[in-house]
């Protein structure tokens, strides 16, 4: 029988589900999610959403090696895939069915160096099938396990360690105002992931003008961080070929060569713009020069999921970003809206989703904790997500002032929801940042940092500057 099927029940009550392909296994076997259905491919019951889930437990790991969900032949990313799938990696799981790989991941065997060994050997596809078997606290159990580690000026994914990006921005770019904004999240010892500014306006001279001012700030006060303007690929190597003090290379990705294309990107041209950035050389501590942002329903939303279910899409997407040693890669996993999450439910199974199969593939994901002003959610879930992620060993959270990114409009953290966490999970920053935190005066005898470090110089220093 071509297909994949499924009974349920006994004697006159049995019932037959049947899935056509792959790809409607999957779908069907995912949580409920707002996108699929949008989609039409979604379970239409909860009967044949665990009957998806049982035959998909019951599936080989090593069919996803055999049968694409998007064709080799026209998909650049399912080429990336299959041609850099470590077959040795895999060995140690090859014999295993997906529900046999769930209950090995949350076994003692599957520690972090197993973990790590294993990435190589997995495709997105395998770790998105088995976050389908698993509840939120698996998802969290498993992904605390993995440590992936990158490094600029900072060292960011150390384990017990949590990081932030310090997200100043501002409706009209101004450089005061994002002087300001950066001088706030810094008094919270925000930003040893990175200080980006998603521009209002995408062009050249603007993002060479909010570069150097932030590298202005940063020598001057000798800070150890890295910041990027989160510009298109396209414009950030033109600034670089002016001269322009870049740090990271930013680029939203996707999962299919299609969506990417409707991002104006490519793997070619990834690859031009990672070669431009290390050619820099920077970094003080190591050369992670790339900065991917996903989410899910970015492919759905372009027309290019391909019938894939959009975790599962979003997952391939890490792929991509994977084969370009990243320093950061985060989810903005409310930002898309409620046409693809929902509500607070479906917004924080996919946080946690896109983490465990982030670094489940070796991937340092991070996460910008948001939703939309229209989207079935509030503070209060975000609080929930935040701790979460938090505890399952997020590489680094987004903060925006007052958590409500004025020109964006959209509702994410605010500097003391992370500086909360560290204190609360006893996780410091990055060890370069905390370094520079203690030698500034800003730690207490607790390495804690004090609501309001106010007798110290830089802090004088930082706030006659932003003045000026």
């Amino acid at each position: 029988m071509a297909g994949y099927h499924r009974d349920l029940g006994d004697g006159s009550r049995r019932h037959r589900h049947r899935f056509d392909d792959l790809r409607a296994l999957m779908a069907c076997a995912s949580p409920r999610r707002s996108g699929d259905e949008l989609a039409g491919i979604a379970a239409d019951s909860d009967e044949r959403r665990v009957a998806a889930r049982m035959a998909l437990a019951d599936l080989p790991l090593k069919t996803f090696l055999n049968e694409a969900l998007v064709p080799y032949e026209t998909d650049e990313v399912t080429r990336l895939i299959i041609d850099r799938h470590d077959a040795e990696a895999f060995r140690p799981v090859a014999h295993m069915t997906v529900g046999q790989f769930r209950d090995w991941l949350l076994s003692y065997e599957a520690d972090g160096a197993a973990l790590a060994a294993l990435a190589p050997g997995l495709t997105p596809e395998m770790a998105a099938a088995v976050s389908k078997l698993m509840r939120n606290h698996d998802l969290v159990c498993a992904a605390a396990k993995c440590s992936v580690v990158t490094r600029f000026r900072t060292t960011i994914g150390l384990p017990g360690r949590l990081s932030s990006r310090l997200q100043p921005n501002h409706p009209t770019d101004d450089p005061t105002g994002i002087a300001a904004s950066t001088l706030d999240g810094l008094l919270y010892g925000i930003g040893d992931a990175v200080v980006g500014i998603n521009p209002a306006t995408d062009n050249v001279p603007a993002c060479i003008a909010l570069l150097e001012m932030l590298d202005a700030v940063r020598t001057r006060f000798d800070l150890p961080i890295q910041s990027c303007v989160l510009a298109h690929v396209t414009t950030t190597i033109q600034a670089i070929e002016r001269g322009a003090p870049v740090d990271l290379v930013f680029q939203s990705i996707a999962g299919t060569e299609k969506a990417n294309a409707g991002f104006g990107v490519s793997l070619s041209l990834l690859a031009e713009a990672q070669e431009a950035a290390k050619a820099l050389k920077r970094g003080t501590v190591g050369d992670n020069v790339m900065y991917f942002e996903t989410g899910q329903g970015s492919a759905l939303s372009a027309d290019a999921h391909f019938g894939v279910d959009q975790q599962t899409v979003e997952a391939r997407a890490y792929a991509v970003a994977r084969a370009f040693d990243p320093l950061l890669v985060n989810t903005v996993v409310g930002f898309i809206g409620p046409e693809y999450l929902y509500d607070a439910k479906q917004i924080t199974r996919a946080g946690l989703e896109d983490h465990f199969c982030a670094k489940l593939l070796g991937v340092p994901m991070g996460c910008d904790v948001c939703y939309t002003n229209h989207a079935e959610a509030d503070q209060d879930d975000m609080d929930v997500l935040m701790t979460m992620l938090a505890t399952a060993g997020v590489n680094f959270l987004i903060a925006v002032p007052g958590a409500d990114d004025v020109m964006l409009n959209y509702q994410s953290l605010s500097y003391h929801d992370v500086l909360g966490l560290r204190h609360l999970l006893k996780r410091p920053p990055a060890p370069e940042f905390e370094a520079w935190l203690d030698k500034a005066g800003w730690l207490d005898g607790q390495r804690r940092l004090p609501p309001w470090p106010g007798g110290s110089d830089v802090v004088a220093a930082l706030l006659a500057s932003a003045a000026a």
